[in-house]
């Protein structure tokens, strides 16, 4: 039986969508009349993808489609040669239209249902034409539609469009600018940068070597055991996108090169860490975080060419591999960090995890890194974990899979705006479920552009009083760096400085037993800058802050003072600083009331309610 698949999407509107990390809201009436065009034949809604590309496939099968359960792919394209298989990649249009369990004679423009669709000679000429294409022909052939009018009809497009506009993607954010400008208008790179100075890649397979061999003669040397372990692997720069889009996907390798590259010329790594050998996680491991049907359904990508979980989380046939290898190293680590082989240590790795639920891989996240590495550290010896999750968006996958589990203390702070930032959880009163309330703690910014000092007024008044309190034997961060300044998708204006000193901060915790996880960020400059202060950090650097000198912005003490009024419930240690902080309430707003009114802000605050 045949099943036809042409994928289309186009990116809408200025506000954000939840779907898809990487665009903006799409207004839900408008949604569903461009994106849920369905087939009445089979009564099937399709999906969006992502960021206006198009894919077709037909397949034929002899065992049944994964499906549309939660850990179902939502759209897939085999690596097998099948009779008559043609893929046509690169066309624009503006609705998805998903057909399954069509006749081999079905037609494909839905005109006549007796029409066969091969019988079309110009429809697999062009087939052959773009069949033999390359991914870099098809990258240049980029076109805009100028209207919309006619995308109802599939068959009516124009290979070539007659307005062509010349443009030039950003190597270090990813965004698209028109040909006559030399820089960004985004991060403000140049259009002719080069990041990748020093490749480090050989030498730290050198340096894997070298520790593999050391582990193996059961080396006790102290000064192996008090330095900080990398975790990385070559297998994770092989997950990308395999199907051109019309914009590059911002989860892409260059991110673990920049930092890897960053390291180097900083003389830190290898050199003054120490590398881990590497391991794929296996499946028990696994399924002590996940479902077997997610499991199953990211091991079934290695199959395929390309792949779709959602419309922005993609996977290809080495993707399942560095999801595995990543878990591996974060479990490895944790372990490595509670049986005091190392410090502490730093996982640079990818796919990120923390979106990746117990049944649902979302958010660029195949497996949840953290959450392995938390059951990691438990079955080494630690009875109480703390998680701390700094990336811009809500570690969504990370508190479902730990919400009833009071041995686990996650923290998160991230960009919510009242559920309309992706993924639209985390918000304030979501505290953990059954006798684990209190054990999910939420810190929700109702803006963008939050820096520094919010978060570093975070940590002293709500992240570090109930970490001190809860005593864990490990912290593991989530350390998404998209809350950087400059990144294209956080749009917060945190700083390496103070990614820093957030990261010391958290050394007083768990007696310096801390494992940062790699999970966001998309600005090569900020992630490679960021990840090498904390790297510092772990080697025993101490940065500067005058920390009597933190002054919050009136929307960040907000959701300070929101926090705590909830979660004081729970952790009776914070009254006194919510009675001191609502106390000071009005001299920070008045403080800050001046420069807030310059840059534009007028909104309203209503506190003690």
């Amino acid at each position: 039986m045949a099943s036809e698949t042409l994928c289309a999407s186009d990116q809408r509107g200025g506000n954000f969508c939840r779907e898809s990390k990487g665009h903006n809201e799409i207004n839900p009436g408008e949604s569903q009349k461009s994106f849920s065009c369905s087939c009445e034949c089979h009564g099937k809604s399709a999906s969006q993808a992502r960021n206006g590309s198009v894919s077709f496939d037909e397949r034929f099968h002899k065992e049944d489609h994964l499906g549309d359960h939660s850990g179902g792919l939502l759209n897939e394209k085999s690596n097998q040669t099948d009779v008559g298989s043609e893929r046509l990649v690169g066309v624009s249009l503006s609705d998805v239209r998903t057909v399954t369990n069509a006749s081999e004679k079905a037609c494909l423009h839905e005109e006549h249902e007796s029409c066969d669709a091969c019988n079309s000679i110009q429809l697999q000429h062009f087939m052959k034409q773009q069949r033999n294409n390359t991914l870099q022909d098809l990258y240049f052939q980029e076109e805009y539609d100028d209207d919309d009018d006619d995308d109802d009809d599939d068959s009516d497009w124009e290979p070539v469009s007659p307005f062509v506009i010349k443009k030039w993607f950003c190597a270090n954010c990813t965004m698209p600018n028109f040909d006559d400008v030399c820089h960004c208008e985004v991060c403000g790179e140049d259009r002719e940068c080069e990041f990748f100075r020093f490749d480090p890649i050989d030498s730290l397979i050198g340096q894997e070597a070298q520790m593999s061999n050391e582990t193996d003669a059961g080396s006790s040397d102290l000064s192996l055991r008090m330095r900080t372990a990398i975790g990385f692997d070559e297998k994770m720069l092989l997950h990308a996108e395999v199907e051109m889009k019309s914009h590059p996907h911002p989860e892409r390798p260059d991110r673990l090169r920049a930092i890897a590259s960053s390291l180097a010329a900083a003389g830190i790594f290898p050199g003054k860490c120490s590398l881990i050998p590497a391991r794929e996680i296996t499946q028990e491991e696994l399924l002590r975080v996940h479902s077997r049907d997610h499991v199953e359904a990211v091991q079934h990508t290695s199959h395929m060419l390309a792949s779709y979980f959602t419309s922005d989380t993609y996977a290809n046939e080495h993707s399942a591999c560095a999801a595995r290898v990543a878990a591996g190293l974060c479990s490895d680590l944790a372990r490595t960090i509670v049986f005091g082989s190392a410090k502490n240590g730093f996982a640079l790795v990818r796919p990120p995890g923390h979106h990746a639920g117990v049944r649902q891989a979302m958010g660029f996240c195949l497996h949840n890194n953290a959450a392995v590495a938390a059951l990691a550290a438990q079955s080494a010896g630690a009875k109480k974990v703390l998680i701390v999750d700094w990336d811009v968006h809500h570690g969504n996958g990370t508190q479902e899979i730990f919400e009833g589990n009071k041995s686990v203390l996650y923290i998160s702070l991230h960009r919510h705006e009242n559920g309309r930032f992706y993924p639209g959880t985390g918000a304030v009163d979501e505290v953990g479920i059954m006798d684990a309330e209190g054990f999910s703690v939420n810190i929700p910014w109702s803006c963008g552009g939050v820096g520094d000092n919010d978060y570093i007024y975070a940590f002293q008044h709500v992240v570090l009083p109930i970490a001190l309190e809860f005593a864990p034997d490990i912290t593991i961060v989530s350390a998404g760096f998209d809350a950087a300044r400059g990144d294209p998708l956080g749009c917060c204006d945190v700083t390496p400085a103070g990614y820093a000193q957030m990261t010391h901060m958290l050394t007083s915790i768990s007696e310096g037993k801390l494992l940062v996880i790699l999970e966001g960020g998309y600005n090569l400059r900020s992630i490679s800058t960021s990840a090498t202060a904390v790297v510092k950090v772990l080697l025993g650097d101490n940065p500067y802050c005058e920390m009597r000198d933190i002054v919050p912005s009136r929307a960040g003490l907000q959701t300070i003072l929101q926090v705590l009024k909830v979660q004081l419930k729970y952790w009776p240690i914070l009254k006194a600083t919510y009675l001191v902080l609502q106390s000071q309430w009005g001299l920070v707003a008045s403080d800050n009331n001046e420069e807030e009114e310059a840059s534009g802000w007028t909104g309203v605050v209503e506190m003690g309610k």
